[in-house]
């Protein structure tokens, strides 16, 4: 029988977070007509994850295969990859092992994919569950952490709103996937040799590149389980920059090839004015607001990003 979803959770060290998202998984309702799986992708764990799915397969639900891969390549991307040609469903969907999927997640996810014929990808609405409370504001950052809140409605990601949904929670068509996304990524997520991510949006976009329509569907709603050390300064901080360093390059897919050397001038020295601008206005709140603090580390790694990513790109070729 042909699977309709896959559902592939790629995981580093995942065995205290896993067994939560597994349960979840297990419980789901609604599923009777699905004909779905759970993947898990190892990227190399050493904490026993291996022997954790052998566990959870001896006592799982017998009408959803739950099947286990290594992908030994560091990097999320290369274990969406390995998801995405291991999968064997018509649509795949992510989750990270920090998300925690609504019960009825699998249900309202096959519904929407199958309502939305040109849906390249479908994002989930994600809420926060924070181990400690966040700074004030932080809602002006919480987009950086995966936490996407956008209204109660479904709606489509339009090119020109340079928005685009996380990979967690998102469900994309496996044949877009294939057809689009290169097997080489630029960004491959952070590791212990790069600290850069952005490396779904570079997927997503892709996809988006190439005609398909990339929504939001508030319906598949996720819990995103945050730890107190992603919500210190430092942590915030190691994300912000994290996603700006990575900047230059998502803009560049945006644009056609002819327009990048005529565009990319005149939205680096723009870049310049916001940083300098957000500096002179805030340089004397930034060592006490910690909000503030990650927007201008933003801002600045958005005009340092160009120059990083030729570094980076100058290092491999030598």
């Amino acid at each position: 029988m042909a699977i309709d979803l896959t559902v592939a959770i790629p995981t580093y060290n995942g065995v205290s977070r896993l067994p939560a998202v597994l349960d979840r998984l297990r419980d789901q309702r609604g599923t009777e007509a699905i004909a779905w799986e759970v993947l898990i992708i190892d990227n190399n764990s050493t904490d026993g994850l291996a022997a954790l799915i052998e566990t959870y397969q001896n006592q799982w639900r017998p009408d959803v295969p739950l099947r286990y891969c290594l992908e030994t390549q560091q990097g999320a991307a290369f274990a969406r990859i390995r998801a995405i040609h291991t999968a064997e469903g018509i649509f795949v969907g992510f989750l990270d092992d920090d998300t925690l999927p609504a019960l009825n997640w699998v249900q309202t996810a096959h519904i929407f994919a199958k309502q939305h014929p040109h849906a390249g990808a479908i994002g989930s609405q994600i809420h926060g569950q924070y181990e400690m409370a966040p700074p004030p504001n932080f809602d002006r950052i919480a987009s950086f952490l995966a936490i996407t809140e956008r209204g109660p409605e479904p709606h489509i990601y339009e090119p020109h709103s340079k928005m685009l949904p996380p990979s967690a929670g998102l469900v994309v068509r496996r044949q877009a996937w294939l057809a689009h996304v290169p097997a080489r990524p630029t960004l491959t997520g952070r590791s212990p040799t790069s600290i850069l991510n952005s490396e779904d949006l570079e997927a997503i976009l892709q996809i988006q590149n190439a005609g398909w329509e990339i929504w939001y569907n508030p319906a598949m709603e996720l819990e995103h389980q945050i730890p107190a050390r992603r919500l210190t300064r430092e942590g915030l901080l190691f994300i912000v920059r994290s996603t700006g360093l990575a900047r230059h390059h998502i803009r560049m897919l945006r644009l056609k090839p002819w327009q990048r050397p005529l565009i990319f001038p005149l939205g680096w020295l723009n870049d310049c004015r916001k940083a300098l601008q957000f500096f002179i206005h805030h340089r004397q709140q930034l060592a006490q607001d910690t909000v503030l603090a990650c927007q201008m580390e933003f801002l600045r790694c958005t005009v340092v990003s160009p120059f990083y990513l030729w570094q980076q790109q100058w290092r491999r070729i030598i």
